[in-house]
């Protein structure tokens, strides 16, 4: 079994001193709203400062070239775009939609349903979806980072229960392999744990993160490693360094599985749903979840209600395979699972 130790050498062997490609590209990415308008040659009002403001606007170079210039429509740009429709107040949206508040155990550490945690790795993102379910998490107040994550490893030692751990944010990705590497060297000394499980975007919007590295980081975790990804829509699927980076942690034997959310206005149509899919597929991909919108504060625009997303969900099934069509579904607070949306 390997160690903690050799995990961490392991890295250490592998990482440059300087900084990695990845970390350059998101230090460069976009943050300001107007230069996103003047690298996508849009013209007009379409951009709501103070929504950037108060939830600010993240976008790589890499994800922002996926998008069409001129095309305030395209669904990559409406995922990140600022605009004034969050700034309205919408009843039933509220900042903590899907109930982490009561379910944090430790810092950091969400355990809602049995068998498997949480862990809140980090607050930082590589991209900023302006309907994230997190945008009013406490980070300052919950992050684990701070204190080398004591409390959250003693917390799963004493659970012999758990099996799974979850690394969600944030993006754990957006951590260093050497930080990944002394948390995960700690799992690999518990032997209740069976499985980890990565929650990230960033093969997606950020590729040249899946580097020679992380995936000697991947090579040496003992336990199953399965990854979930968040693509929303084929056209984020389309470039090659992510199919490149999805091929590579295909051949690390990772499994991968794909969560989208469906968004009005970007995926709220039959033939996205089954493009969506059919792309996952063809990078090895199953599609997994498609969650009705979280209920967040500022991103009420977004949603599709239930009876429009049945009889979506239902045109889907009938262009496609039963192993292709994701299971649709809603989290609601409190409850021990995922709620279909029957």
């Amino acid at each position: 079994m390997i160690t903690g130790i050799q995990i961490k050498n392991q890295v250490e062997n592998v990482v440059s001193a300087k900084v990695a490609v990845w970390q350059r590209e998101l230090a460069g990415a976009v943050r300001d709203p107007l230069l996103l308008m003047q690298a996508l040659n849009l013209v007009g009002e379409g951009v709501s400062v103070e929504a950037a403001r108060q939830f600010r606007l993240l976008v790589p170079h890499s994800y922002m070239a996926r998008m069409k210039p001129g095309d305030w429509n395209d669904p990559l740009l409406r995922q990140v775009l600022p605009l004034d429709d969050e700034l309205q107040v919408v009843e039933g949206f509220n900042h903590d939609p899907v109930g982490d508040q009561p379910s944090l155990v430790s810092d950091g550490v969400l355990h809602k349903y049995h068998g498997r945690v949480l862990l809140v790795t980090t607050g930082a993102c590589a991209v900023h979806c302006r309907y994230c379910f997190r945008r009013h998490f406490p980070y300052s107040e919950s992050n684990p980072v701070k204190g080398e994550w004591e409390g959250a490893l003693a917390y799963i030692r004493a659970n012999p229960d758990v099996r799974e751990v979850i690394l969600s944010g944030g993006d754990p990705l957006t951590l260093s392999d050497e930080r990944l590497a002394l948390f995960l060297g700690q799992l690999a000394a518990m032997p209740h744990i069976t499985r980890v499980r990565f929650h990230t975007r960033l093969p997606v919007v950020l590729p040249s993160r899946i580097d020679a590295g992380f995936l000697q980081l991947l090579a040496g975790i003992r336990q199953q490693v399965v990854m979930v990804i968040h693509a929303n829509h084929a056209q984020e699927l389309a470039a090659d360094d992510v199919q490149q980076a999805l091929a590579a942690l295909h051949s690390a034997g990772v499994t991968l599985l794909n969560q989208a959310v469906l968004l009005r206005g970007v995926n709220d149509s039959v033939q996205a749903q089954v493009d969506l899919s059919e792309s996952l597929f063809a990078q090895r991909v199953l599609p997994y979840y498609l969650h009705v919108l979280d209920r967040v504060a500022g991103a009420a625009h977004f949603e599709v209600p239930e009876s429009e997303a049945l009889p979506l969900l239902e045109g889907v099934r009938q262009r496609l395979p039963g192993f292709l069509v994701p299971k649709l579904v809603r989290e609601v607070a409190g409850e021990k699972a995922k709620t279909p949306v029957v």
